[in-house]
């Protein structure tokens, strides 16, 4: 996408990366040790005389970081919750962590392994045993903290965050051993195959999800576990599920058929594992059936759950409104010049290029920004909303899929935020279902919202679009996206694969990133499938080989 003024998507900063080692020592050492070396373990955060020094600033010592983790993990292992707490930067939300550790996990017997430091990062390995109710099972897991110099009193102390327990915890989340509140469930790809983390890494979150919303509907018994209890969802979003991380006793499952494909599955998992931080989604436009889903970090589900800026793929969008208003035709003459300024922003196309005395079908293809922001003027400011929403079935958090998702985000804005949402920048934000179901509705002309279980299994009511888009529309859209497919950004990677196809790239700038995000939307007969490479770069050559793979392997 052309290079302009950005529109701004934080991200939070990692940690230093440089070498320590640090060792643990006796309690008595430890805290011997760090009180000699003024650390931060003081209860009350002063010393003797500091009334008369000035308060220390400046970057961390290899000391302070070694004598302040040293202080905390020693006083955790030891059950000293009181100290440990003392030594973090909130002694209340630490006390809360390390108690509920203890009387609301059931894991004692803690060992505290720590690694070599990362600036003033700090890993260390946990070892402990989760009892219940008679039965037991070793727990082994690794984490990290990070020393930080409280602005108040300049001594160094551990920032607090719930990771520092547990990696999987998050603000408001806990740790509870007990009978789990949600049985366990079999989950059967298309075919009656079992689905399991160990065989797609990418549906551990899926299949917690599905254990969420089934667990108890599909007829299992709960066993005894050690989970991860995540807090109550906020309002217009949806609960992530809980996650078992220890098992003490199993329960009885249920079954559940999705409708994942296990061939298409398979081939999703390895096409994003061969690049960092990529998504896909492959469904069938014809129904909304939900074929395959991966990510190649499998944490976070970005191809249910993201919310990132699909950059120029949400043209597809946006033609539809310039085609229902008769603002563009594809062979009509349409202009795309260097750059086009909209309520006080300067837009430009990618290397500034213009296209002269082409048509909107060749700027479409060529991915031409200022052919959409040249449109802005005579658009109502709700107008990308609403197409997005009737036709499109979008932002509107009505989708039921079966398991937690994001269903898009198109809100009404103004001036240059206006004119960004046109290109997919702005506010508006997607991920790899929302584009997958996109171009399968420029396909069909039909809104299917996408589903990974039947809604027959519990009768729910899966979303409608309040109207279809008229036969001309969706023509218009066809023929656009057959000619990127063949001719524009995304026929390099569609080669071979018409001429039953169509498709749109993508690339999605975000502040503080060298690269830009690269999305990639295409259908190629009955099989539709979007996919994102964060810090890609552009679309057609970083997601783009993703989506046609996967078309290559289910037709």
């Amino acid at each position: 996408m052309g290079k302009r003024r950005r529109v701004t998507e934080r991200r939070n900063n990692q940690p230093l990366v440089i070498g320590g080692l640090i060792a643990l020592v006796g309690v008595a050492g430890a805290v011997g040790g760090y009180s000699l070396m003024g650390g931060a373990a003081a209860d009350d955060g002063k010393s003797a005389g500091s009334a008369h020094k000035p308060v220390k600033t400046g970057p961390l010592s290899a000391s302070e970081i070694r004598t302040t983790a040293t202080a905390f993990l020693t006083a955790w292992q030891h059950g000293d919750t009181a100290q440990a707490a003392a030594a973090t930067d909130d002694s209340a939300a630490a006390t809360s962590a390390l108690t509920g550790y203890s009387k609301d996990a059931h894991i004692t017997g803690v060992t505290l392994t720590p690694g070599a430091a990362s600036g003033a990062s700090v890993p260390f390995a946990v070892k402990g045993t989760v009892s219940y109710q008679g039965k037991s099972k070793p727990l082994a897991y690794a984490t990290r903290l990070t020393v930080v110099r409280d602005p108040k009193t300049g001594r160094p102390r551990v920032r607090w965050q719930p990771s520092v327990v547990h990696p999987d915890l998050t603000d408001g989340d806990r740790l509870v051993t007990g009978e789990a509140g949600t049985p366990p469930i079999k989950a059967l790809d298309r075919d009656g195959g079992v689905l399991t983390a160990d065989k797609y890494p990418s549906l551990g979150t899926v299949l917690d999800g599905l254990r969420e919303k089934y667990g108890k509907k599909a007829g299992g018994k709960a066993g005894i576990e050690l989970r991860v209890v995540r807090k109550a969802a906020g309002k217009g979003t949806q609960k992530t599920p809980d996650k078992t991380l220890v098992t003490l006793s199993e329960g009885t499952p249920g079954t559940v058929k999705t409708t994942l494909s296990p061939a298409l599955q398979s081939k999703a998992e390895q096409e994003v594992g061969s690049k960092d931080k990529a998504s896909v989604v492959v469904m069938r436009p014809s129904t909304g059936e939900i074929l395959a889903v991966a990510n190649s970090d499998h944490g976070f589900n970005v191809a249910f759950q993201g919310s990132l800026a699909p950059g120029s793929t949400m043209k597809i969008v946006t033609s539809t409104l310039l085609f229902e208003k008769g603002l563009a035709k594809p062979d009509q003459p349409h202009p795309c010049p260097k750059y086009v300024t909209y309520g006080g922003w300067k837009f430009q196309n990618d290397n500034k290029f213009e296209i002269k005395n082409g048509t909107f079908k060749t700027s479409f293809a060529a991915s031409c920004n200022t052919a959409f922001i040249s449109q802005a003027t005579k658009l109502h400011n709700g107008d990308l909303t609403d197409v997005a929403q009737q036709v499109y079935g979008l932002s509107m958090n009505s989708w039921a899929i079966g398991v937690p998702s994001f269903d898009g985000a198109v809100p009404v804005q103004s001036d240059a935020q206006m004119a960004a949402s046109l290109i997919g920048q702005g506010a508006v934000r997607m991920n790899p279902l929302n584009m997958a179901s996109v171009v399968s509705t420029a396909k069909t002309g039909v809104f299917h919202q996408p589903y990974l279980v039947s809604p027959s299994v519990d009768n729910r009511t899966l979303a409608k679009a309040a109207r279809t888009m008229s036969a001309s529309t969706q023509a218009q859209l066809r023929e656009v996206l057959q000619y990127t497919a063949s001719s524009g950004t995304a026929a390099k990677a569609m080669a071979g694969l018409g001429p039953d196809y169509g498709a749109k790239t993508g690339s999605a700038e975000v502040d503080g990133q060298k690269q830009p995000n690269g999305w990639f939307t295409a259908w190629k007969g009955d099989l539709a499938a979007a996919g994102v490479v964060q810090q890609g770069g552009h679309g057609g050559d970083s997601a783009g080989p993703i989506v046609a793979a996967l078309l290559r392997a289910g037709s």
